[in-house]
């Protein structure tokens, strides 16, 4: 299986990666061989690729990055490079080999330490593979000190190092870097496209993966959890219930406090089954007695203390990321009723609850509707700024019953 086949939609993209990684393999192979490099080249040494949350950029950096690392002796007889089976990529595709390095971050911001560290790893050379691959899925996160100290190494590349950068536009990118890179658009993956792949490489059931493919608006990632997950399903139900429960002021700050307090359930779960883990490991790693209870090797405080500022600053990331998710779901409905107010040919995503759907409609016009619209995005970007979550929800929800 090529490595481009879980590429959803994105026809254009996947033809301008597998021209650059043809170009790519002859640079190289004329490297090795002491022959002269081809004039002109559709690679280069720094991608950036843009799209809407669930387009599929980590994953097109991904096939991208497995496709120059591809050693298939087919490419000899004239095959592209990504044929998914040999050692380059499938070692690259499932994360272990060892001239990519795939960062992607589960806290708020990428800092300086780390990109200073991926910076220094970018100058070395090839140690099995064809290229050096930087894959920075998060390049939307890194802080403005951790962009200055990438720049320079976007400037300035090894000869056989690649940067693949990720992020949702290229506002969220510093303008001096995405200068200095090949940019690349995906687009939102269509609903039949997404429904297909779930069918057919995950096995779902098709009514079922049509329908988690059409409530998530051809965003992959959360099509395949939807349908995947019983408990993704419930807790999607409970939010889209929401819109029909802001009949007064006490109900909206219910509905609220419920919405975070499941975010909030969502980020302890997460942090039980990874923090006791990682704290047990960094334990044992210091030395310290077997089991919870064990007395620390003195000096080791400071380390212990950086591992819980960490995991408390992924609890937040995970709590803000279930909000967001929510609030998604929110803004879905909402764009359904308005697609049934001004009698849109659009396809309705959460056609299941269309009788909840038609009620709202009935109850105001446009209108209101692009005002509730117009709180939720307002929410999100109050949590984005740091403002109490459960403040951000109240004045949310509070919006949406004045509508």
């Amino acid at each position: 299986m090529p490595v481009w086949d879980d590429l959803v939609g994105q026809e254009r993209v996947q033809t301008q990666l597998a021209a650059a990684a043809r170009d790519a393999d002859a640079l190289v192979t004329a490297a090795e061989h002491g022959e002269q490099a081809p004039a002109a080249s559709k690679m280069t040494h720094a991608w950036l690729f843009t799209g809407p949350p669930g387009s599929g950029r980590a994953t097109a950096a991904r096939a991208f990055a497995a496709a120059l690392q591809c050693t298939s002796p087919d490419r000899k007889l004239g095959a592209d490079p990504g044929c998914g089976f040999c050692d380059g990529c499938h070692t690259t595709l499932v994360g272990t080999h060892a001239d990519v390095e795939v960062v992607r971050t589960d806290l708020l911001s990428i800092g300086v330490k780390e990109t200073r560290d991926l910076v220094r790893r970018a100058q070395l050379s090839p140690a099995v593979g064809r290229w050096q691959v930087i894959v920075l899925e998060d390049a939307d996160r890194l802080t403005e000190g951790a962009g200055n100290v990438l720049l320079k190494a976007v400037e300035e590349p090894a000869p056989r190092t690649v940067w693949l950068l990720c992020a949702p536009s290229l506002e969220d990118v510093l303008p001096t870097i995405r200068s200095r890179c090949r940019h690349l658009t995906l687009r939102t993956p269509p609903v039949s496209a997404v429904a297909d792949v779930l069918v057919r490489r995950d096995g779902i059931e098709p009514a079922l993966a049509a329908a988690a493919a059409r409530a998530t608006q051809g965003h992959i990632g959360r099509a395949r959890r939807l349908a995947t997950d019983e408990a993704a399903r419930s807790r999607r139900a409970a939010v889209l219930k929401l819109p029909l429960r802001v009949d007064d002021v006490g109900a909206c700050l219910k509905a609220a406090q419920e919405l975070v307090d499941a975010a909030a359930e969502d980020a302890k779960q997460v942090a039980e089954e990874i923090d006791t883990k990682e704290t047990e490991e960094l334990r044992a790693a210091l030395g310290a007695s077997a089991g919870t209870g064990g007395r620390m090797p003195r000096g080791t405080a400071g380390v212990m203390k950086e591992l819980e500022d960490r995991q408390k600053r992924r609890r937040t990331r995970t709590q803000r990321d279930s909000l967001d998710l929510a609030l998604t779901d929110l803004t879905g409905f909402y764009r359904d009723v308005l697609a049934l107010q001004l009698g849109s040919a659009v396809a309705i995503a959460n056609e299941e609850i269309r009788p909840d759907l038609d009620r709202v409609a009935r109850a105001g016009g446009p209108e209101r509707t692009l005002r509730r619209i117009e709180a939720i995005i307002a929410c999100r970007e109050a949590l984005d700024r740091n403002v109490a979550p459960l403040l951000a929800v109240e004045a949310m929800t509070m919006a949406l019953r004045r509508g």
